[in-house]
C-alpha cells in the first residue's frame, strides 16, 4: 500500500516523522519532500502521487484546512474508490471541539490524535496499524 501524506508546510517536521515511521513499520510513503525535486513541476508530481497512491494521512493542525491545496488533495482522495475507508484524518494538537472547518466526513473516518508534539510511539503505531488495516 502507497500511502500519501498531506500536510501544511508549518508541519513539515511531523510530516517527515510519520513518513519515517510508516516506512519503517512496511508502508510504501509519497511523500513531497522527497518526490519533488528543484525544477519539477510540483502541481503535476502532487497530481501523479495522488493517482499513485492507496490511501492518504491528513494532518489536521490548528489553521491546516485554511491551506487551498491541503483542501484539494482531500477533495480529490474523498472522490475516488481506491481511497475509500483510506483516508485517515491526524489530528494534530487540534482541539477536536474546534471543527468548524473540518469536513463533516472526517467524523465518520477513524481519525487518530497526537500530541502537539508529533505524538508518542504508540499514537504513532496505532496510526500505521489502521492503514495495514485498510489494505
Amino acid at each position: 500500500m502507497k500511502v500519501f501524506i498531506s500536510h501544511s508546510s508549518k508541519d513539515e517536521v511531523l510530516a517527515s516523522k510519520i513518513a519515517s515511521y510508516l516506512e519503517d513499520a512496511g508502508l510504501e510513503v509519497w511523500y513531497d519532500k522527497r518526490e519533488i525535486m528543484p525544477g519539477d513541476n510540483w502541481a503535476d508530481k502532487i497530481a501523479q502521487g495522488l493517482r499513485e497512491s492507496d490511501a492518504m494521512v491528513v494532518l489536521l493542525s490548528e489553521g491546516a484546512l485554511s491551506s487551498e491545496f491541503m483542501r484539494r488533495d482531500i477533495d480529490y482522495a474523498l472522490s475516488q474508490k481506491p481511497f475509500r475507508r483510506r483516508v485517515v484524518p491526524v489530528f494534530v494538537g487540534y482541539p477536536r471541539e474546534r471543527q468548524d472547518d473540518v469536513p463533516w466526513i472526517f467524523d465518520r473516518l477513524q481519525s487518530i490524535n497526537l500530541k502537539e508534539n508529533g505524538g508518542n510511539e504508540h499514537e504513532l503505531e496505532q496510526l500505521a496499524q489502521v492503514l495495514k488495516d485498510a489494505a
